[in-house]
């Protein structure tokens, strides 16, 4: 069966832009892919960057799912140890509630941050150590049972919960609880394989799943021809090379690379994003086939770091027109 096609939107904020723009064009981008097929449409929580503008993540998806009209729309994902699990439970029952048989849970552990600010929004640092429990606890305001506190809305409603990682931990956890699972190789390539065995050799059937249910993340730079592809790719690379220098800013523009990065970063942000695939629309098609012909693979969550609205709209739409083909 071919694999599901979905998108993993981070709400680029771009240079000489605010957030309110990044949010108009997401609104725009997810118009555009419920039109070519895409099945699911995820936003990430994220703080203290920049260039990113989804951390109010459950506000963002009110405001998606009320401009589209059949997508799914999720968090990938909410982390968890920032939050109360009662409060997460009730935001998106609401969502639920709202926008019936659309709405997506992704769990992770991480803070979507640095350690400064995870300790700005985690006054209780013990939650990254006790996540197994506070999904547990999480899960249960969803049941349909007598509890001393509910969830309202929230209590007895069908939300898909999904554990989200980019190490070993989150895959064993999502095989033991029966969830379905989407592993982050869009910026955490080495382990992929193996996390994707540890979660089979752990799966347990549940009341959600019979078998297991894999995600895999990666980014997806398609233009009209490899050297547009490549130009435009130049923006995610930027992205990461900001990191390795410390330096983090909005989203910029595509440039030349070979002015900005030396021989040994250029090996280290490439490594970093094996699971990159940019140039035309069938070198990309080829790519991605490779990555799933020898892997158990029933969705590719897409995420097209690209600083032009227009190019990053076509570029959805080239890949779904030869995936779908």
């Amino acid at each position: 069966m071919v694999p599901k096609l979905s998108v993993l939107d981070l709400a680029p904020v771009l240079e000489g832009e605010t957030p309110a723009k990044s949010f108009i064009y997401s609104r725009e981008l997810i118009q555009h892919v419920e039109k070519h097929g895409y099945y699911r449409y995820w936003v990430a929580e994220h703080h203290n960057m920049q260039g990113i503008a989804s951390s109010a993540t459950p506000i963002l998806m009110s405001y998606l799912l009320g401009a589209s009209t059949s997508i799914r729309v999720g968090a990938g994902g909410i982390m968890l140890p920032n939050h109360a699990p009662l409060v997460v439970a009730e935001q998106f029952g609401t969502l639920e509630s709202m926008y019936p048989g659309r709405v997506d849970l992704g769990l992770g552990r991480a803070p979507g941050s640095d350690m400064m600010t995870a300790r700005a929004l985690r006054r209780d640092e013990r939650g990254a150590y006790e996540f197994d429990s506070l999904v547990g606890e999480l899960m249960g305001y969803f049941k349909d049972i007598d509890r001393p506190v509910i969830a309202v809305p929230g209590k007895g409603l069908n939300i898909p919960i999904w554990l989200l990682g980019s190490s070993l931990y989150s895959a064993q956890l999502a095989g033991k609880l029966g969830l379905p699972y989407s592993f982050a190789s869009h910026f955490a390539p080495d382990l992929l394989d193996d996390a994707l065995n540890t979660y089979r050799r752990n799966f347990v059937p549940s009341e959600v799943l019979d078998k297991p249910y894999v995600m895999i993340g990666i980014n997806a730079v398609v233009g009209e021809t490899d050297e547009e592809g490549e130009f435009l790719a130049s923006t995610l690379f930027q992205q990461f090379l900001g990191m390795i220098q410390g330096k983090r800013g909005k989203t910029p523009p595509p440039r030349n690379m070979s002015d900005l990065w030396t021989e040994h970063e250029k090996n280290i942000v490439m490594q970093q994003l094996k699971f990159t695939f940019f140039g035309s629309q069938q070198t990309v098609y080829e790519k991605l086939v490779e990555v799933i012909s020898n892997r158990d693979v029933d969705e590719i969550v897409v995420n097209s770091a690209i600083y032009d609205q227009e190019k990053r709209k076509k570029s959805y739409q080239l890949l779904a027109e030869v995936w779908n083909r």
